[in-house]
């Protein structure tokens, strides 16, 4: 690591026990899946007087390439999170998921997803229910009003933006979904 691991105890004196813990973890990931370049843990103690409550542990983790993976305590009352060891080990459970998922993803065995096509709508049969897009390419698109997501056939118009999903039907290309962009709505 280029850098030392940065630990943050909030609400809490530092504990060398606590701390070599988190440093074994790191040291651990570090091996397994390459080159870290940073590390800052922030382990945040129960408040109140009486010291009861969950620990949280949120992790940055600065990998080469100005890539991240930043993992932290999920907003739940599990009563598994009193335990110090516990808090510390299932949040480096977690970094390990995520550091697999992106070394999965570089070396191409997890599919980034492209975003949907969009197009306009250039024709509409209102009475039929059907009608025509175009896509960015200027090649034409049948689709049917049951195709158009959240009931939004009767609010599309000639030259409303939608994104879809374009499938090989009976008679030729037609979009399997459609979802109006833009003022109207989603998204």
């Amino acid at each position: 690591m280029e850098t030392p691991v940065e630990i943050d105890f909030q609400g809490m004196a530092p504990v060398e026990q606590i701390r070599r813990s988190i440093e074994t973890h790191v040291a651990a990931l570090e091996q397994r899946y390459g080159r870290i370049t940073a590390c800052r843990v922030a382990f945040k103690a129960p408040g109140g007087h009486h010291r009861k409550g969950l620990y949280e542990v949120s992790l940055r983790l600065a990998l080469p390439n100005g890539r991240e993976v930043n993992v932290a305590r999920m907003a739940s009352q599990d009563e598994r999170y009193t335990d110090v060891n516990f808090a510390i080990n299932d949040a480096f459970k977690r970094a390990r998921r995520r550091l697999q998922d992106h070394v999965r993803r570089m070396q191409g065995h997890i599919k980034e997803h492209e975003a949907q096509p969009i197009g306009k709508v250039i024709r509409i049969n209102p009475e039929d229910g059907f009608g025509f897009l175009e896509t960015a390419d200027k090649r034409e698109i049948y689709f049917h009003k049951n195709s158009v997501l959240d009931g939004g056939f009767a609010r599309l118009s000639v030259g409303a933006r939608v994104a879809f999903a374009e499938e090989q039907g009976e008679k030729g290309l037609q979009a399997s979904t459609v979802r109006l962009l833009g003022k109207h709505g989603m998204r």
